[in-house]
């Protein structure tokens, strides 16, 4: 398993917690800096695949609102509230590479997205998550 996978696999983690107990602050990069890093060392999350997983979670929680605003636009049958928490922040990882991150072509993000959920999400995940995605990457014209 890459880097990265393992990168956006903390990210799911930390946003999943973040859902359900708010450990980190958008608005204060100290603060979210070192619970992270308390979270990187109580689950022993490999030290290479930290700083792009902490740039997934910074970038996602400053940005939580548009690109969950991406998500309900594409998701049209569905309320982002309604979503499996894990299928969410899965979606949320994946919109925020293909918005924000030029490096990451937006089928990279969809597969990644798409592999993670097999691993993490329910049976039918990983099907639910690309059709999202592919609706999102549809309605921004990639």
């Amino acid at each position: 398993m890459g880097t990265r996978r393992k990168s956006r696999e903390a990210a799911l983690q930390f946003l999943y917690q973040n859902d359900f107990v708010r450990v980190a602050d958008i608005g204060n990069d100290m603060e979210l800096s070192e619970n992270f890093n308390i979270f990187c060392s109580l689950y022993q999350i490999n030290k290479k695949a930290r700083q792009y997983a902490f740039d997934l979670v910074k970038g996602i929680l400053a940005e939580m609102d548009d690109i969950d605003e991406v998500i309900s636009a594409a998701a049209s049958h569905w309320r982002l509230v309604r979503i499996a928490p894990t299928d969410r922040n899965l979606l949320r990882i994946a919109v925020f590479e293909m918005t924000d991150m030029d490096d990451i072509p937006p089928q990279v993000a969809i597969n990644e997205a798409v592999e993670i959920a097999k691993r993490f999400g329910g049976e039918e995940s990983p099907r639910f998550i690309n059709g999202i995605l592919d609706a999102v990457k549809n309605n921004l014209g990639k």
